[in-house]
């Protein structure tokens, strides 16, 4: 089974145009590319890892259908070390 896991989302906007993108939007576009891929190479698992904050996980799972599987800490620099869901969707 293939499966693909989209990098990070992050807040897209540009202060002098007053511009932004939506998370549901960027989203969008990025499980459009995985649609894409998934039509060339097969796969049906997407997978994303999340800061482990209410707003951010409400997000992913309340309004656009991802499931928790585990959780990660990073340990990169261990005085920043954090904690991140770990969430799939079968597309």
């Amino acid at each position: 089974m293939s499966a693909y896991f989209i990098a990070q989302l992050g807040k897209n906007y540009d202060d002098s145009i007053g511009n932004t993108i939506s998370g549901d939007n960027l989203l969008s576009i990025a499980l459009g590319k995985v649609k894409e891929l998934q039509y060339m190479a097969g796969g049906m698992v997407v997978f994303l890892e999340s800061e482990n904050k209410d707003r951010l996980l409400d997000f992913y799972e309340k309004q656009n259908g991802f499931k928790r599987f585990d959780t990660k800490v990073t340990k990169k620099y261990k005085e920043n070390s954090h904690t991140l869901v770990q969430l799939l969707k079968v597309i």
